[in-house]
């Protein structure tokens, strides 16, 4: 077999495909806050002090103009239109400036050249003029059916029009997107928001500045979240302007973590709050690097099936993830994060941990704000938490229908607030235990009736004297209409008398077991039905005779056929 010797001027090289683009993944960037991303990022690694965003929703285009140091024209050819060119080469994961690079790939370009129709493109640096061309995705797709090679597909000249516009001073680059894909579907507003959320460069840089539509983005446009924020958890030594601004029902706490990780978990009052208006999302426990969103809703990979999942909200910066000389582990797309990497997964397990911390922290704070919690939490009784829960939207009535309640001095509302935090403690004891009483003795009340049980002369002399005495308030209060459902003596009567027609002593001179419990039961119960707040011990009284009655009345409801 003969073997072709290749002389220096005919060697064998690479020759790609544009079609490589698609398979790249130019239709992996799924929205305009992802394009922004990918552009505000690279002006990030340009060492840019300023970024402008500019949205015209009417003529479906858009700007971008940095302050970073450009480009020359060998910048252009062999870095930015070089797909798969990454900053990162020779060891370099810093730029000039001292800022971790955000861009690894060399692909996350795709997004910015394929989001719309026309996209033109313009850069200087400090030594150099402008330089620039146009992209023409019709053309470009053309040239992709028509299996051209990238050397066959030659850029659009820059018009004069655009090369006016380019508002470009001492050094910096702008592309201006020309039929947006699909639209700038997204109101203004929401996208100033979602800038604000999840570029949060000005962390690791104060003197790194977002404007869109020529207003600064800061955390101002997160007032509604700000306002309908109640509980904070920062996570170790996190300084962020955007939680110093919150107002809180309570003190923020601090959950510390022996992994480098710092940021905040927060809630809302209502889950309806974290909805994004006019869109499908909400707001979620994300995960930064170096100060740019890896990956949304975390918690979706450590689910507790906790109703707090539905209240939470927050960002995790975990820059340990991209250190520059480590393994990219992120996705192609920027959206994501590869499960199977250990630093990861070891982030994962401890954000789980601090979560658990969390969940029960959020139920208390809660119940002491008078919101319901978490029922699953079984550090109070579910009587308990029912009782808490009807008191809670008892008073939060009284509040709305009483304006002299909503009109008292700060002061004096302060004290107001303490004795409802007081009481709703008590109802935690108080109600339930009421409803306890309510049941045994109507349970028993049925019994009697059930089995046709006659009533000693003693018992309808005490079912007398009771009428009489209500017949008397009646008058005084001048009242015609009947209270009581029923008028028959047994509903005159306490546990007292009740208990002696079911459970009699079968020696004089030893009470049966129902009859003993009645005896202590009664004084603290009388307490209890007359809304009086009990002490401990009357409480660990009742409660033991309680038990002792409700097991013999349910014991007596096997009976019933």
């Amino acid at each position: 077999m003969k073997v072709r010797i290749c002389n220096m001027e005919d060697r064998l090289t690479f020759n790609i495909s544009l079609s490589v683009l698609n398979h790249l993944g130019r239709n992996l960037y799924r929205n305009v806050i992802t394009v922004l991303g990918e552009a505000i990022s690279n002006s990030w690694d340009a060492d840019a002090h300023n970024v402008w965003i500019t949205i015209n929703k009417e003529n479906n285009c858009m700007t971008i103009v940095d302050d970073g140091d450009g480009m020359n024209f060998s910048d252009f050819q062999n870095k930015f239109l070089k797909i798969g060119y990454s900053k990162r080469r020779n060891g370099k994961y810093k730029t000039p400036s001292g800022r971790p690079f955000i861009g690894r790939k060399g692909i996350g370009k795709l997004a910015l050249l394929s989001c719309a129709q026309r996209v033109h493109i313009a850069s200087k640096t400090k030594e150099t003029s402008l330089v620039g061309g146009v992209i023409d995705n019709f053309s470009l797709d053309k040239a992709i059916t028509d299996d051209l090679n990238s050397q066959e597909y030659i850029l659009g000249n820059l018009t004069t029009k655009v090369l006016s516009s380019a508002d470009i001073r001492e050094k910096g680059t702008y592309i201006l997107f020309e039929n947006v894909n699909e639209g700038i579907t997204n109101t203004v507003e929401y996208i100033k928001k979602s800038v604000a959320l999840y570029f949060r460069f000005s962390l690791l840089d104060e003197k790194f500045n977002m404007f869109v539509n020529n207003e600064k983005i800061d955390e101002k446009m997160l007032r509604g979240l700000v306002e309908d924020t109640q509980f904070l958890w920062k996570i170790n030594d996190i300084k962020d302007p955007f939680i110093e601004q919150l107002s809180l029902d309570s003190e923020p706490k601090t959950l510390k973590s022996p992994i480098n990780i710092k940021g905040y978990i927060a809630s809302v009052d209502k889950p309806s709050k974290l909805k994004i208006r006019g869109t499908q999302e909400k707001v979620t426990i994300d995960l930064f690097v170096n100060g740019r969103l890896r990956e949304k809703d975390i918690l979706r990979h450590i689910p507790t099936s906790r109703i707090v999942e539905n209240y939470v909200y927050g960002q995790i910066h975990f820059d340990n993830l991209d250190l520059g000389d480590t393994k990219d582990i992120f996705t192609s797309s920027r959206e994501g994060i590869i499960s199977d990497d250990s630093r990861y997964r070891e982030f994962l397990d401890e954000v789980e941990k601090l979560f658990k911390n969390i969940i029960d922290d959020w139920d208390e704070l809660r119940r002491i704000k008078g919101d319901d919690g978490d029922p699953d939490n079984m550090k109070i009784t579910p009587k308990a938490r029912k009782a808490q829960e009807l008191f809670n939207t008892t008073i939060k009535e009284m509040k709305e229908n009483h304006k002299k309640m909503r009109d008292i001095k700060r002061k004096k509302s302060r004290n107001v607030d303490v004795w409802i935090k007081q009481l709703s403690q008590e109802s935690e004891y108080n109600i339930p235990s009421y409803v306890e009483c309510f049941i045994a003795e109507n349970l028993l009340r049925e019994y009697i009736k059930y089995n046709n049980m006659k009533l000693s002369q003693e018992a309808i002399k005490e079912a007398c004297k009771w009428k009489e005495k209500e017949k008397v308030n009646k008058g005084i209060a001048n009242i015609s209409y009947e209270i009581r459902k029923s008028i028959d003596d047994i509903y005159y009567l306490d546990m007292k008398y009740l208990s002696n027609f079911i459970d009699k002593a079968s020696n004089d001179n030893k009470d049966a077991a129902l009859s003993r419990s009645s005896k202590i039961y009664k004084p603290v119960r009388d307490a209890v039905g007359h809304t009086s707040i009990v002490t401990s011990t009357a409480k660990q009284q009742l409660s033991i005779e309680l038990e002792n009655i409700k097991a013999r009345v349910m014991k007596l409801m096997d009976d019933v056929e």
